[in-house]
């Protein structure tokens, strides 16, 4: 280094003269391994989002078609699927509820039940 302070022209003209190399380190290898992980980066963010939007989303039976589902069951076997729908739809009152249902002082009977899917679900 000189002790004597540079010019401001001669300090711009000594930065035009710096040139990159025209190849980056790695060379072409590394341009194409930085293009197959930007392509492999973007299929997977498509693939993602096709699966997002084609999954098939189940539409809830109305309660009509379920009162008829459940109609030609047996009384446990009802009670036990009246029992799923609701602590499906409504896990709050099915905690409140499954208290009862060994209870023998006052049990859950099958017709309060129906009530409390028809109301809640």
């Amino acid at each position: 280094m000189t002790d004597r302070a540079l010019s401001e022209t001669a300090m711009l003209a000594g930065l035009r003269d710096i040139r990159l190399p025209v190849e980056a380190a790695g060379g072409s290898l590394a341009e194409l391994a930085a293009a197959i992980a930007l392509a492999a980066g973007a299929a997977l963010i498509v693939l993602q989002l096709l699966r997002l939007f084609s999954q098939r989303r189940r539409a809830a039976p109305m309660w009509p078609d379920r009162q008829a589902m459940l109609s030609g069951l047996a009384d446990d076997a009802r009670r036990m699927a009246l029992l799923h729908l609701l602590k499906d739809r409504a896990p709050d009152r099915f905690a409140e509820l499954k208290n009862r249902l060994y209870a023998p002082e006052n049990p859950l009977e099958l017709e309060e039940l129906e009530t409390e899917v028809a109301r809640l679900v």
